[in-house]
């Protein structure tokens, strides 16, 4: 029989995301429709504020994608001013951003997206003798031993006869989706608990950087860190007036230089003895997820990591450009200022655009003016003919994009970088899948664990070129030479781009007499989550989806597999407020 399944919400993300998903007799799914549930808001909001100070506010889109925001934010700026960074400050921005990616893909692949693939209950069923050989056939990882495991065993069978899951509650334990046999069962959940204490340890880079974490400290010009060599006086560096170091010991010195050093490692050893092992051995079990869950066939990334600065692309760890139709053999460059390239849409948000909802915008003259005539809660379907999300559909020259781990490590592979590669051919070669086997949702996973061994690896070499320049005395990390306002220019705008954890990122500016006349930003959920445009063209959220069949329709764990590969963050992908601050909608919970 025909059905229309509903969950919402989608758990183990960030913000409120529902998807309904209509099948067919069989239980498969012909058509999913993704919507975003949850109003925020921040573009209206940065309306005629100072442009400078635009980071602090665009950075609380999210509250853990709060870096990815500042850095953006301060690049539009510097993008519409053209200011260029010192080289310090452009490595210490490179190591925020790279501490951000490892933190980040290790705690979704452990804490959001591993217990779609791993039965947890499944893991007292285990021995703990076998389940240590597994460990050490896999990596020389330290806590691989069988009374480790025998007393990871003990702590869940403890939670499991109190019935006080915890942080396992509400799975779809014993689910026949499940194939990891007990033994792989235990030692992810094992590292799992590893990751919660190991995490601790890593966010110290962004406090020694950024001051604290979340939301970490930005500076348009640099970043608002001196660099001190004086033993006597650790709290006097260099760089400028508008630093929260100078006299006040907050300066970096080789004292925070070290545990930024260590913190390096730590990462390096756990995505390495941790993380690569266990998506490997977990994805040869589900191989038949290497076939489904594509999407729409497109990517795109924006580019990041700079070795020579944000004006020259060519030195991108990371490089920009599209893919179109799978096809790796041509890379396409994108031109931000063309108004036909890269526009939003609105004609299935609740939305409106002074051009009619047909239309769409560049955008620099992006509009963010609210059209809910959705229904009011409690509702059983949303009317997904019509309007039926909180985010709108980006497309480039009209298509849909994926943005995202894959889309990058595709791009890499296809611009000939040598270590994505070497490292996607051992992957592949160790699965025995093919290529296209990355086009896939596991596809999308592994994809996410290569590009973090690369930007761990990436890391230590910006460390050891900061210490060269420091070593050299070359100490600034702030270009303060356009501070002033009087300096700019009457009228300005620039686009501030990104390779975000999730995707690539974009924040637009346009100012006007010193002020913020537009402000608009898109996030990676809103290219890969966004609802279909007008012409029906599908997000890559609803193309990934068709196709599956579901096994039980009360416990759609192939959905939640798919759109957790994506990692979600529907708080970075709507962002608006009635300017008035008039309540828009009421939610009862019942």
């Amino acid at each position: 029989m025909n059905q229309r399944i509903v969950v919402d919400p989608i758990t183990r993300i960030e913000g409120h995301l529902r998807i309904e998903a209509e099948t067919d007799a069989e239980g498969r799914i012909t058509r999913a429709s993704s919507a975003g549930t949850m109003v925020r808001g921040l573009e209206i909001i940065l309306r005629g504020r100072d442009p400078r100070e635009a980071w602090a506010f665009a950075q609380r889109i999210c509250g853990v994608c709060t870096l990815v925001h500042g850095i953006a934010s301060v690049r539009a700026v510097e993008n519409a001013l053209k200011i260029e960074v010192p080289s310090n400050a452009q490595l210490i921005r490179n190591l925020m951003i790279g501490a951000q990616y490892i933190h980040d893909h290790v705690m979704h692949f452990y804490h959001l997206h591993a217990l779609d693939w791993v039965d947890v209950v499944s893991a007292l069923k285990a021995d703990p003798k076998a389940t240590s050989a597994l460990a050490q056939s896999l990596s020389g990882y330290a806590k691989s031993s069988p009374g480790y495991f025998s007393d990871v065993q003990k702590k869940l069978k403890g939670f499991v006869e109190a019935g006080q899951l915890g942080i396992f509650a509400n799975g779809y334990w014993g689910h026949p989706a499940y194939k990891l046999p007990p033994e792989a069962n235990l030692m992810a959940v094992a590292h799992y608990l590893d990751a919660l204490a190991w995490q601790r340890d890593v966010v110290k880079l962004h406090a020694i950087f950024g001051g604290k974490n979340p939301h970490p400290m930005f500076l348009v010009g640099g970043v608002p860190c001196a660099i001190s060599i004086d033993p006597s006086h650790p709290g006097k560096g260099q760089g400028g007036p508008h630093y929260r170091g100078g006299d006040s010991g907050t300066a970096l010195n080789m004292t925070g230089l070290q545990i930024v050093q260590n913190a390096i490692k730590q990462m390096q050893s756990f995505v390495d003895e941790v993380y690569v092992p266990d998506t490997l051995a977990i994805a040869g079990f589900y191989k038949d997820w290497f076939k489904q869950g594509e999407g729409v066939g497109n990517f795109l990334t924006f580019g990041d990591f700079p070795a020579k600065g944000m004006s020259d692309p060519a030195s991108y760890l990371i490089p920009s450009g599209v893919i179109l139709d799978r096809d790796l053999s041509k890379i396409h460059p994108i031109n931000f200022d063309a108004e036909a390239e890269i526009q939003e849409f609105v004609s299935h948000a609740w939305y409106k655009y002074s051009v009619g909802k047909e239309k769409g915008l560049h955008p620099y003259a992006g509009e963010t003016e609210l059209d809910y005539t959705g229904p009011k809660p409690p509702y059983q379907h949303l009317d997904v003919e019509k309007d039926y999300s909180w985010m709108k559909s980006p497309r480039w020259k009209g298509k849909a994009m994926e943005v995202g781990p894959l889309a990058r490590v595709l791009m890499m592979y296809a611009s000939g970088h040598k270590q994505t590669r070497e490292l996607v051919g051992m992957a592949l070669k160790k699965l025995d899948v093919p290529v296209t086997a990355l086009y896939s949702t596991l596809g999308r996973t592994a994809a996410r664990t290569l590009e973090t061994k690369i930007i761990a690896d990436a890391m230590q070499g910006w460390y050891d070129q900061l210490i060269a320049n420091i070593k050299a005395g070359d100490l600034k990390t702030f270009d303060d030479s356009k501070w002033d306002p009087a300096t700019w220019p009457a009228q300005a705008k620039g686009v501030g781009v990104m390779e975000a954890p999730r995707g690539g990122l974009s924040h637009w500016i346009v100012i006007d007499q010193q002020k913020i006349a537009n402000y608009q930003a898109i996030v990676p959920s809103t290219w890969n989550a966004g609802p279909r445009d007008a012409t029906g063209q599908q997000g890559p959220y609803e193309a990934a989806l068709k196709g599956h069949l579901l096994h039980d329709a009360k416990q759609p764990v192939e959905i939640l597999r798919t759109i957790h590969s994506f990692d979600p963050c529907i708080a970075c992908a709507v962002h608006v407020t009635d300017p008035n601050g008039e309540e828009l909608v009421q939610v009862k919970v019942r």
